[in-house]
Formats: structure tokens, sequence, C-alpha cells
């Protein structure tokens, strides 16, 4: 890779030269070569350059003209070898710093500051890992490590001849795997299995009897879950070893073999945790603790005593239950962090919301809580099994609090228990958790008249108490010694100088206030939660009231203006003076969220206060309004050309601009929760056609993987309402969605149904829009079935459709589509044709994003074609725009390729790399049969690179899969496994 402004040695640019040769820099690790500053020196010819690099890796020592003679030429140097040493060198001088290059006892020297040569930087970064790895702190030593790699440019000495540099260039390549496969070990220790594979396996290919290398490989797969490729590793190694150099595995891979064998569970556990570069090792999420805490003294003693009971041989579990608003969180907080110093593994915190109608599902709570603990997201499996027990094995060993608040059930928790020795959990939830095996359970009550008295002194203060202490009785009484209620009450009160605490305790006397203020279990927190609300402004309670309303599990400001039909400026002062009566949180800047029971208060007040109820109806649809503007508007940025922006339904209330695709999907990325929730809510009579129309324009939700879930749920029950309510033409377009979401799942027999659903409808209702791109899936779906001609036949009507409807975008991925199907029905020329217009079509209108799918059908139409450079280019430029606009989907598919034209251009191990990369890539997405794809095309590089028993591993994987899904490409697999058998 070519630098600008020479070697990547952060040192020499920091310093300041102390005279002319702490300017100069040269490199070794890679081509030889030599700056000035900025400016690059010429070094001459490749004998010249042979000359730099033996008096540089001298390292300052003086070599003799003899020692020089023989780098340059070993054994049988030219007649004028001194004389042209002596040329090399006097030109050398002429290009550096004067009293750089020196004669001295009849030879030469350089004399450089130690920092100028790349290689010292490489071994003095990997020393300090070293000492780092030696000291315990892999973090350090990973980044490190990688810095000492970054600085090689390829092959070291390239191109430089004679002995000299042939033997160091070979000395510095086995130094450069040394550092590899210890970067490697250490990504291992710390969960990074399944990035490691694809780069191993490729390592493996290049230097096949390497067994360090081998059993790293085996380690990797076993802890990605792929046992029976980890053993066809040892296997296709004893072979080789046997074949090449008629010997056994080595003792410490031969163990390794019998440790996968037997599951060792200690072999499956990373050894430290798990934990890329910048993550963060040591979780410290709980929530400040109020700095007026209050009483609860037994209840302090009893569960920080059973906490610490963590240290010794059992994982303690502590689960405080009673009324919302008794004050659960604030006690388990406290408590937290009081016994914080019982566990320096760090404190895992998470509102399960079940009190609310959205709990939170315990396989979202496990993927924050792996990532928290160090894991990159690529590392976690999508089944909550999985999930659960790789969060236990994370934590096993360690000493971490876990904070459950606010619980639904003990179905919800149990997959979120630690489970080991060391840990604890403790949690909080509104029903007791009598069915949690084993767990410590803790009622908790109101407080006692002399705790509420003393909490409420300590939000008011005590001289304005101390004065009027029986009517600071009446208040504390009259909240009902709820400690939420108190704190709303004193903070009402200390906010507001002018008041004595007679006028409060006044006002909460007020009966027609307080209504059910004094009853048990939740009407009690309604009437605690009716003292902060009669105490706002109107605007407050009308802001107070609306925002309940909506579903998300928060809100942004812009949303929440929206909402209100207000500026975002009168918004954001409304919100945050709601967050100074506790009312509201601030989620983080510029968000916003209730507490589940405040969510459901607001909301009885909009029912009961925002009259008529159509008021509540705008609210929700100037919400939707802004949902479906901003992600049109998004929608548009990334597809200019696209016509469907023009045809969704018009909204009355405008979204957020955006001028940068990048700021765009960001925004979608991060609402991707409270948009789809939006949806949900709103898919009924008089908003249904806007919410469908949202879920439509939000597709990257689905096809980038990250929200595919979430997507295709929301989109299956927009599609029920959407029959509910006798609308065809919402039906279609939901149909559409949800098609959209098999298709990316690989559930190509349901999508199917769908588009042909989707097709009828729109026929009925001259939906044009719905018409043409029901054809397009069903042109692709019949393609993915190998039903070619119905393929060519759908993409044929859906490319006059899109042409009648003026619409390029999708005349340009109806071509490239009909492109792929071309060319499976063997009409290449034709194939080529139609995805380079498809190209022409994109680029002319900006349109980056669908421009690289069509780069990716010209990239499978060239492959068959044998123009595999033009179609290797061609992916690449795909996979870059994929990579780049988070389409992880395609971003695996080109990778997979790539793969393919590697194997065809026999650079294997560079095939098994990147098909070891899709694989990565697709893990949770695209589905069974993409996968089995890529394993057949991984198995075919595995057994090109000398892998044959791991190359079957893969095989039998891809044979089961194609045989469950009934898929033609079975026999193929069949004729693998019996050429390998043959053989």
């Amino acid at each position: 890779m070519e630098r600008d402004g020479g070697p990547r040695v952060p040192e020499q640019r920091a310093a300041a030269p102390t005279d002319e040769r702490d300017e100069l820099r040269f490199s070794v690790l890679g081509p030889v070569r030599a700056w000035r500053g900025e400016e690059t020196l010429s070094s001459g010819s490749p004998q010249q350059r042979a000359l730099l690099a033996a008096l540089l890796l001298r390292h300052g020592r003086t070599a003799t003209a003899g020692e020089l003679i023989d780098a340059l030429w070993g054994d049988e140097p030219p007649s004028q070898a001194l004389a042209a040493v002596r040329t090399y060198a006097s030109r050398l001088r002429k290009v550096l710093n004067p009293g750089v290059l020196i004669s001295e006892s009849g030879g030469y020297a350089l004399r450089t500051m130690r920092e100028a040569l790349d290689l010292n930087v490489a071994e003095e970064l990997a020393g300090n890992a070293d000492r780092a790895r030696a000291a315990g702190d892999n973090s350090q030593a990973r980044t490190l490590i990688n810095q000492s790699l970054d600085l090689w440019d390829g092959e070291a000495l390239a191109s430089v001849p004679g002995p000299y540099a042939e033997t160091q260039r070979a000395r510095l390549e086995e130094w450069r795997l040394q550092l590899t496969e210890a970067r490697l070990d250490m990504d291992l220790e710390v969960g990074c299995h399944a990035e490691a594979v694809s780069e191993l396996t490729s390592l493996t290919a290049d230097h096949p009897l390497r067994e360090r290398l081998r059993e790293l490989l085996m380690l990797a797969l076993y802890r990605s879950g792929r046992q029976a490729e980890a053993l066809a590793v040892y296997t296709d190694t004893r072979r080789l070893l046997a074949d090449e150099l008629g010997v056994d595995p080595s003792p410490e891979l031969s163990r390794l073999q019998e440790r996968i064998l037997r599951a060792d569970t200690e072999l499956a556990r990373p050894k430290e945790d798990p934990a890329p570069a910048h993550a963060v090792l040591r979780p410290a999420q709980l929530p400040a603790t109020v700095p007026d805490f209050t009483g609860r003294v037994s209840f302090v003693r009893e569960l920080g005593d059973r906490l610490a009971t963590a240290e010794g041989s059992v994982m303690a579990v502590s689960a405080l239950a009673g009324i919302g608003g008794v004050g659960k969180t604030t006690l388990a907080v406290h408590v937290a962090h009081a016994a914080s110093e019982h566990f320096p593994d760090g404190q895992l915190y998470v509102d399960l919301q079940g009190a609310g109608t959205r709990a939170a599902e315990p396989e979202t709570v496990l993927a924050s809580f792996l990532r928290a603990l160090g894991l990159p997201a690529t590392a976690i499996p999508d089944a909550v099994e999985d999930r659960s027990a790789l969060y236990r094995s994370t934590l096993a060993g360690r000493r971490v609090l876990v904070l459950l608040d606010n619980a639904r059930d003990a179905a919800q928790l149990r997959p979120l228990l630690p489970g080991t020795a060391g840990c604890a959990a403790l949690v909080t939830s509104r029903g007791r958790m009598v069915d949690l095996a084993g767990a410590h359970l803790v009622d908790l009550d109101v407080m006692s008249p002399e705790e509420a008295l003393q909490l409420f002194t300590r939000i008011v203060g005590r001289e304005r108490v101390g004065s009027e202490r029986e009517a600071a009785l009446d208040v504390v009484a009259a909240c009902g010694f709820l400690p939420l209620a108190i704190r709303i009450a004193g903070s009402r009160l200390a906010a507001r100088r002018t008041w004595t605490v007679s006028v409060l305790a006044a006002k909460l006397a007020d009966e027609r206030r307080r209504l059910d203020e004094l009853q048990a279990g939740d009407l009690a927190v309604k009437a605690t939660f009716e003292l902060g609300y009669g105490a706002l402004e109107p605007a407050q309670a009308r802001a107070f009231r609306l925002l309940g309303l909506a579903d998300g599990p928060d809100i942004s400001l812009a949303a929440a203006a929206a909402l209100l039909d207000l500026p975002v400026r009168d918004a954001e002062d409304l919100l945050e003076s709601l967050v100074d009566t506790s009312l509201l949180e601030s989620a983080a800047p510029g968000r916003y969220r209730y507490h589940d029971l405040v969510r459901l208060y607001a909301r009885a007040c909009a029912e009961r206060d925002e009259q008529p109820a159509s008021e509540r109806d705008a609210a929700l649809s100037r919400l939707l309004d802004f949902y479906l503007a901003t992600a049109a508007n998004v929608y548009a940025l990334e597809r200019p050309g696209d016509r469907l922006v023009e045809r969704l339904e018009p909204t009355s209330y405008p979204g957020l601009p955006f001028t940068d695709r990048h700021d765009g999907e960001d925004w979608l990325y991060t609402e991707a929760n409270c948009l789809l929730a939006c949806v949900h809510q709103t898919a009924g009579p008089g908003t249904l056609r806007r919410a469908v129309d949202l879920l439509w324009a939000s597709l990257d939700l689905s096809e980038s993987g990250a929200n595919s879930k979430e997507y295709e749920a929301t989109a299956a029950g927009v599609l029920t309402v959407a029959r509910a309510c006798g609308d065809p033409w919402a039906e279609g377009r939901a149909l559409i969605s949800l098609c959209i979401s098999h298709r990316v799942a690989g559930q190509f027999d349901e999508a199917e149904r769908e588009a042909e659903q989707a097709l009828a409808l729109a026929n009925r209702t001259h939906d044009l829009l719905t018409k043409a791109w029901a054809s397009n899936h069903r042109g692709v779906l019949a393609h993915y079935q190998n039903r070619f001609t119905d393929g060519e036949r759908h993409l044929t009507q859906a490319l006059e459709d899109f042409r009648a409807g003026e619409d390029e975008a999708g005349e340009a991925s109806a071509l490239c589509n009909l492109s792929r199907t071309r060319l499976s029905l063997g009409r290449t020329a034709s194939a080529i044709t139609l995805a380079q217009r498809g190209i022409e079509i994109y680029d002319r209108t900006g349109n980056t994003l669908r421009g690289a799918n069509a780069r990716y059908a010209l990239g499978v139409a060239l492959t068959q074609n044998g123009h595999l450079a033009d179609a290797n280019g061609r992916f690449t430029e795909a996979l870059e725009t994929f990579r780049d606009s988070r389409q992880r989907l395609w971003e695996g598919m080109a990778l997979y390729r790539l793969a393919e034209i590697d194997l065809l251009a026999r650079r294997s191990a560079q095939a098994a790399s990147n098909a070891e990369m899709a694989l990565t890539v697709l893990r949770g997405i695209g589905g069974d049969w993409r996968r089995a794809n890529v394993l057949m095309t991984l198995g075919q590089a595995l057994n090109s690179i000398g892998q044959p028993g791991r190359a079957q591993v893969c095989w039998r994987d891809a044979l089961a899969t194609y045989e469950a899904l009934g898929s033609p490409e079975a026999a193929q697999v069949h004729t693998l496994l019996s050429s390998v058998a043959a053989a």
C-alpha cells in the first residue's frame, strides 16, 4: 500500500528535530525508502538500495567494504565490485544530509536517530507489548502489537537484491508472523474468535506446516461453535505432517484435539474479558445514588450482607418487591453502590420495564450486557439461549453485580442471572418472585413516619421544616409515606420559596386533589403522581399528557416537538422543566423517557383531560408525519431518482432535513425502535396508510439486517390491521414490506406468496408502485427458486410498469435483476448489457447505494463470462459502498462473490478468507440458503489448500440445509463429497 509523506512513525512526527539528522526517516518493512521531512528521497538503483538496507540494518555499526560486497553479490561479485560500492555510497551521501553516511576504517556507517527507522520503532512497540502482556494488560498489548504490524508496507526489503537482503527478508517475515500469532492469540483470549477464523484460514493456507497457526484455528473454530470443523483441522494437519515430514502433530495440538473431543468447558471460555481495543472491560452502569438517601437501615444491612456472600461459593440473588413508588430502585441502587467493593469487575444495570406493556426482551438485554462486557457485535449469537450461555461464560471467574430493575416475572429474569460464584443479582419488581429459585425475597413497604419526615427535611431544608414540624408530618402522611410521593412534594416546595410547608400541607389536604391518594397498590402511585401533575403549568401539563401517548422506549427532542406541535426550542424548555419535576427523565442529551408507571399515569391523564379525543389522535398523527417525512428524506438522500418518496401518503408536518446521507442513516438507526413502535401504534383507521408507508420508507432497517426481526414483526402486525380494516391498498403495501423481510431472511416461499398477493391487490387498487415492485420481487424470488422462465416474465412486467410510472430507479432495479435471470438462462451477453444499463441509470441519478447493487449484478455476469479481473473490480467497488451504507446482507454477499472469483483464479487461500468473512458478516441475516452457498464455496477453497477434512464438514453442513430446503444445489454438494471420498 502506498503511503504519503513517509513511514507511519508517530514518534518521528511528534518530535521536533534537534539537527538535520532528525529530519531523515527510513523504511525497510516494505520497499527500502528514505524521506527528509515530507520529501521522498531517491534511493537509486536496486543495488544502491541494497547497500542502504545493509547499512540501516547494522543500526549504526560500521560495515567493511568486503562485508558490503558479500551482502550485495555473495560469492560471485563483479570484477568492479569495490568501485561499485564506492559509487553507490557516494550517490547516497549526496542524497542524505551531511554527516549521515560516513567513511571509517575502510568501510561505511549510517549515523541516524534510532527512531528514524521503521524497524526500530516496530521492535520497540513489540517489546512494550510483551511487557504489557506480562503485566496482564492484554488490551494495551494488542494495541501495541497492532501498531507494530501496521508499520509493515508489504514484504520487507521488497525487491532488494542480494544474499544479505534475502536472509534479512526471511528473518523479518518470520518475526512478522510471530507477531501476528501473538496478536491472534490475544484476539482469542479476549473473545474475538469469529473474526479470527478468516485470517487464520488464510494464514494456514500460506504456512501449512506451521502448527501454532493450526492450533489457533482449531480454538477459534471451536469457540465459534464449529466443533466439527475444528476437529477436521486436526485431521488435515495430521495427514499433512505425515505426508510431508513423516511426523505426528505436536503434543500441544494433540492435547487441544482431546479437549475439543470432550467439550472442555474451560476451553470454550476466553481467558479474560472479551474486549476489543476500545471496549469497556469493567462496566460501571449503576445509576447515580441519590445524595439524600434516607432510612431503610435494616434493609440496607440485610441486602448488603447477602451480596457480600457472593465472594464465597454461592451466586447471590436478592429480589425486592413492592408497589410502584415505594423506593425499590432507589434502595437497590444505594445498596449496589455500597456493595460495589465486593464486585471489582464491574456492575451491570438495566431497566426491564416490566410494569409496562412493552417489557424488555431478555435477548435484547443480553446483547447490551455482552457489548458492555467487551464482546463485539459480530460475536453475539442470535438465540436467547446462546446469548445467555455466552453471558454466563463471560462472567465466569469474575465478580460482577447485576442490577435488574423493574422486572416483569421470573421467566424474564432467568436468562439474565449470572449463575456463577463471585457474581450477584439484585432484582426489583412489583410482584414477589416466589418462583425464582434460590432468591432471597424482600418485601419493601412504605417508609416509617420518622424516615418519611427525615427524607422530606433533606429535600426541603431543615430550617423550613423545623419551624413547621406538624405541617411537615401532615405532608408526608398525605403522601402515604411513599418515597416517590414525598420526593415530588418536597421538590415542589423546594422550588417555590414563597410557599410555606403549611401551604403545601393545605393543598394536599384538599380531597379534590388527592382523590384516591391513600389507596393501596397502583392507585396509590397514581395519586402520588397527581401531586406533581397538579402543580404543572397548563403548557407543562399538556406536554406531560401528550408525551405519554407515544409507544417508543424514549423520544427525541425533534419528535417530541412534532408531537406537541411546538418549535424545538419551546419544546425543549417544556421537557427540561418536566425533568426538573422528576416526572420525566432525560435519557441522554436530546432524548427523554418516562418511568413506565409515570407513562401509564400520563396516558390516564390524557384520556381524562385531553379533550376532545381528537386532540390525542392529532398528536399521534403529527408524530407519524414527522417520522414518515424524515424517513422519506433519508430514503430520497440515499436513493436519488427513486419515485417512492413521491408516491407516499402526504404529510402535514415536516421532517428533519439532511444533506449528508450518513447523518440520515444515523438518524434512521437511532430512531429504529421508536419509529417501528409508531408504525405499530398508528396502524389503524385514519392513519393506516401513512403507517404502512413509513414502514416501506424505512426498509433499510430490514435490508441492512440491523432491525430485521423487529421490522418483520411490525410488518406482520400492520398487515393484520390492514386486512381487518378492509383496505386493499394498505394491505398490498404491507405485503411488500413483509415480502422484503422474508427475502432478507431467506424465507423465499413466504416472500413469494406475499408478493403474489400484493400483485393481485395492486391490480385491484391500481397502485402502480406496489404492482411494479411486487412483480420485481416475484422475479427475484423465482430466480432464487430456479424458475428462470417465470422470473424473466415477472421482471419484464416489472420493467414495463416502472417505465410506465417513469420510475428510473425501479427500472434500473428490474434491469439488474433481469440480468441475473438472463445469465441463468445462458444469455451472458444480454446479462452484461442489462447490468451496464442499470449502472448507467444509477450513476446518472447519483444513486450510489443502488449503483452498488448494479455493480454486484454486473460482477456476477462478468464472473460467469470469465472476465474475472473486471468482475473482481465491480464486486470490490460494491463492497466498499455496502460497508459505507451499513448494508450487512449485501456486504456479506459481495464477500461471497469475491471468494468465488478467488476460487476460479486459483487464489484458494484468499477465497477461504473472504468466505469466512462472509459467514461472519451474514451471521443472523440472509437465511440458511445463502449461508449454505457460502459454506459450499468455503469447502471448495479449504479442499484446495489442503484441508479436506474441514472442507467435508462445511459441505455436510451445506448439504443438510439444501436437503431441508429441497434445493437443487444438494446434487453439487454430493458430487463434491464423493470426489473427496474417492481421493
